[in-house]
């Protein structure tokens, strides 16, 4: 068996989830090249030749994979597939975009969001929000794969090197046109790879409330996020809801204000090291899966704690 990994990267440098992918690669085999795409990125090329246990790094450049459109992405894989017996994806927006298209193409089914590996036919994954934990083997010869890095352990960086192969890009796909990209720049620790994170519910009223929160996160060197609930009412921006529609987190501390804990919030959070809960009603459902609970009003916890740093 041999595993093709599937890189996520800004140009600049990977992801640093893709650490935790190639420990889920390394599991099914000993046999894993690493694919990077786009344009201009070499940097990010021979940043993933220090990878623990990737025998090479597969080069492909062009104009049209600068973007990571799925299209492009899906086709390019699509002409190494017949080398590999399983093509492995971050289960991010883009590996979502592109892994189901690559499975439409090779006839096969797409296992999404692993979090464990039994063999290289066996692997378990979460369904209903991580409620139920499936274990589900494929018959079929190539595995197409999505996987949820908070569930692996990062591989460390080596000193020894593998080698960059530059290979041929794809041609562009005339009927995907790239118009525009919105990035959101921050200070604070990237929310899906932060030590620490708060995150409010409800339970902060508004936009100044939760303002108080981030200045408490400033003050720990944490990560900011919410709930859906809070997303949809316009209080918090989207890319900092937590959840099963949200972003998976995995950090050592996570401290939820105000947060009733409803079953796709807390599928986000069940890989967190360390959960503390703070919310007035004793009755809530996140003091179930926390590790450390305060019954108390969360505003009032949040200036509390600001007094005390």
């Amino acid at each position: 068996m041999s595993v093709l990994v599937v890189a996520d990267h800004n140009t600049l440098e990977l992801n640093p989830a893709m650490r935790s992918v190639v420990a889920c690669a390394l599991e099914i085999s000993s046999e894993v090249d690493f694919l990077v795409t786009g344009h201009e990125c070499q940097k990010v090329a021979d940043d993933a030749t220090k990878l623990h246990g990737i025998r090479k790094v597969l080069l492909a450049q062009a104009e049209c994979l600068a973007k990571g459109l799925p299209e492009n992405l899906s086709a390019q894989v699509l002409m190494l597939a017949g080398q590999y017996s399983h093509i492995l994806f971050l289960a991010n927006p883009g590996g979502k975009s592109a892994a189901p298209r690559v499975a439409a193409k090779l006839d096969v089914a797409q296992i999404s969001e692993v979090i464990a590996v039994i063999d290289g036919d066996t692997f378990k994954r979460p369904l209903y929000a991580g409620s139920i934990i499936a274990t589900v083997r494929s018959s079929d010869a190539k595995k197409v794969i999505t996987v949820r890095p908070t569930a692996f352990n990062p591989v460390a960086l080596d000193n020894t090197v593998a080698t960059v192969e530059t290979i041929e890009a794809v041609k562009k796909d005339e009927r995907v046109v790239f118009v525009s990209h919105e990035t959101v720049h921050s200070d604070r620790p990237d929310l899906q790879t932060a030590k620490r994170v708060l995150a409010g519910g409800h339970g902060l009223a508004n936009e100044a409330e939760f303002a108080e929160m981030e200045a408490l996160a400033d003050q720990l060197g944490a990560a900011v996020g919410s709930t859906r609930a809070v997303v949809d009412a316009g209080i918090t921006p989207n890319d900092w809801q937590i959840g099963q529609t949200g972003k998976i987190i995995a950090p050592d501390l996570y401290i939820g204000f105000g947060i009733s804990g409803a079953i796709q919030h807390v599928a986000g959070i069940k890989d967190a090291k360390v959960i503390v809960a703070v919310n007035k009603d004793p009755e809530a459902p996140i003091f179930e899966v926390a590790d450390y609970g305060l019954v108390a009003d969360a505003m009032t916890t949040i200036r509390e704690l600001k007094a005390k740093l």
